[in-house]
């Protein structure tokens, strides 16, 4: 039997988890779940899975976090996005 998102190894039984991030890409949701803990913000992977037969291409991961860390989950995950690096930075050209 599937969990809900209360029934999570990530606390108790019944407490309620938000979600605070989705992408198509579980990497990226990986990426996102180990800011966070680094951060001490514990968090769930969930994925969306659909009928690839009734809906192709449906689908996704979300991470989810305790209602009560939800906004400094929002803000790390924010504050990560602006610090990446400028397109510019990278350069395509081949490296001798």
């Amino acid at each position: 039997m599937a969990d809900t998102p209360e029934q999570h190894e990530a606390g108790e039984p019944n407490q309620q988890l938000l979600k605070v991030f989705d992408t198509e890409q579980e990497s990226e949701a990986m990426v996102v779940r180990g800011l966070l803990e680094a951060n001490g913000i514990d968090s769930v992977i969930e994925n969306l899975d659909a009928p690839q037969d009734v809906l192709p291409g449906v689908g996704g991961v979300i991470v989810l976090v305790r209602s009560e860390q939800a906004e400094e989950a929002v803000r790390l995950i924010e504050e990560s996005r602006t610090d990446l690096p400028e397109d510019e930075a990278v350069s395509e050209e081949p490296v001798p």
